[in-house]
């Protein structure tokens, strides 16, 4: 039944968690428990965790000795996640679940559709610092080769008969890598907004919370303040899909009559592909009659609330895959939020600071800045919550030059750099860390050095860390030491490579 499980856990999704010649998915993933690797990639992805697994395993028997019990099942998980995300606070507030962030993106556009032949056109950050698929996604075309209802279709092609509105992607970075001032994107964001509207086009406002490099934009201000002034011509969609959110957050963007996109997968640690999209009360009220033949080969029925009528349209195809992703990601939410928020946040600000200290003070590292988030989110959003703190840290990684010069790696050589550091093969003479493997999220465009692209690694505090830290009065200094350990396999394997 393990395998049962492991393979299960495979499916309902694209071809990015299907698994390769070694066993893994894309993101380098396999789909069982593996302790002895170190994961502090949870920006991209994570590896299953013992506890999650079991309770998957528990789900995939139950499914099978009750097939008709998928809908059930789905409707406990949106049960769940509105109660452990804090989304209950809201009354009203409606889950749908879906495959992925970027399914996310393409059912958010078309519930901001209103009348027919008006189109949709999203305004974003650039696709480098949120998802490749993600513009497809708004416009309504195919984003893959493969849908999670494992239907074939041609990528990039329409979803509809609506004809494709490109969206305006925002820079949130100059040309080096550098931040863009928060006043110039919010101008450009409000820009964009103002050239869709006098198109005679509804508008999609896409607010970033937080992107790969864990970055926030446009502003919270800026979104509602076009949110006033332009009143049921623009919806806003907050993706969320890091989830790195406080609770009491979450429920301010709900409160804001804003969509938030979240996934399991990311800080929550679940395995990857489950994504849900949590909608307000008035916007889920607007929109349960919302036409929705367009997204049938990416959803069904049980994924949506009991009794919204455009949804029986949807076939109820089931998908274990999603479900049980999704009740390992439960799992380990349902663990992080029993440790109190005060402790979240004591441990969160100590870990970050170590981790920040050493990326500036190892000449092996350039630290990718990255804006901060206390009083970010602004007004009914600030108030010392945990997610103030950063817990995503890009970085560049610099070899030591026989002629003296400091150019970063190469993105082929982060690439191979990466999959090294998960690697645990020591020789004879080997430091003890040559043994020791690590995941760090995948290197992530930043930029240009010397006309040069360039990449980052990231180094992430996750949900599952603050748990197992949580564990013993010692934690957090050995969650700061495992950190310190990343790192310095990082610059052995720099040492090694040129």
């Amino acid at each position: 039944m393990h395998m049962t499980a492991a393979q299960a856990l495979t499916e309902g999704g694209d071809a990015r968690i299907t698994l390769g010649g070694a066993g893994a998915n894309a993101y380098g993933c396999p789909p069982h428990p593996d302790p002895g690797l170190v994961a502090l990639g949870s920006s991209t992805a994570s590896v299953i965790s013992g506890a999650a697994f079991e309770a998957v395993t528990a789900l995939c028997i139950r499914l099978h000795q009750w097939p008709a019990g998928h809908a059930a099942e789905a409707a406990r998980l949106r049960r769940a996640l509105l109660q452990l995300s804090g989304a209950d606070t809201v009354p009203g507030t409606e889950v749908v679940l879906a495959a992925s962030g970027t399914d996310l993106h393409l059912f958010a556009t078309q519930l901001a559709a209103r009348e027919p032949g008006v189109a949709v056109q999203a305004v974003m950050a650039e696709a480098t610092e949120t998802g490749s698929g993600v513009p497809a996604a708004l416009a309504g075309r195919h984003f893959a080769a493969g849908t999670c209802q494992g239907q074939a279709v041609s990528r990039g092609a329409p979803i509809s008969a609506q004809t494709p509105c490109e969206p305006l992607e925002i820079a949130l970075r100059h040309p080096d890598g550098t931040l863009r001032s928060a006043d110039t994107v919010d101008a450009d964001v409000a820009d964009a907004v103002e050239q869709v509207l006098r198109a005679g086009r509804r508008c999609l406002l896409v607010l970033t919370d937080l992107s790969k490099t864990g970055l926030l934009a446009p502003s919270v201000a800026c979104a509602a303040r076009l949110q006033q002034r332009h009143g049921d011509r623009l919806e806003v969609l907050v993706d969320a899909c890091q989830y790195r959110l406080a609770p009491a957050s979450l429920a301010a963007y709900l409160a804001q009559d804003f969509m938030v996109a979240i996934t399991g997968s990311k800080f929550v640690t679940g395995p990857a592909f489950c994504g849900a999209l949590l909608l307000p009360p008035a916007l889920a009220r607007r929109t349960r009659k919302r036409p929705l033949q367009a997204l049938r080969l990416y959803t069904a029925r049980s994924f949506w609330p009991d009794h919204w009528p455009a949804a029986e349209v949807l076939d109820d195809e089931p998908n274990p895959g999603l479900l049980l992703r999704w009740q390992a990601a439960l799992v380990e939410l349902q663990r992080f939020r029993a440790v109190p928020e005060p402790l979240v946040d004591r441990f969160l600000q100590g870990w970050g600071q170590a981790v920040g200290e050493r990326l500036r003070s190892d000449a092996t590292f350039g630290v990718v800045p990255v804006a901060p988030l206390d009083g970010a989110r602004g007004g009914r959003w600030s108030g010392g919550r945990w997610d103030r703190h950063q817990t995503i840290f890009p970085f560049l990684v610099y070899p030591r030059g026989a002629d003296g010069r400091r150019t970063p790696l190469r993105l082929s050589e982060m690439v191979d750099l990466h999959r090294a550091l998960a690697q645990g093969d020591a020789g004879v003479g080997d430091p003890p860390l040559a043994a020791m493997r690590f995941q760090l999220g995948q290197p992530v465009a930043c930029g240009q050095r010397d006309g040069q692209p360039v990449s980052a690694l990231r180094l992430c505090a996750s949900a599952r860390t603050v748990v197992d830290a949580a564990r013993s009065p010692q934690g957090r200094a050995e969650a700061v030491a495992q950190a310190m350990a990343a790192l310095d396999k990082v610059r052995w394997l720099v040492q090694r490579m040129r």
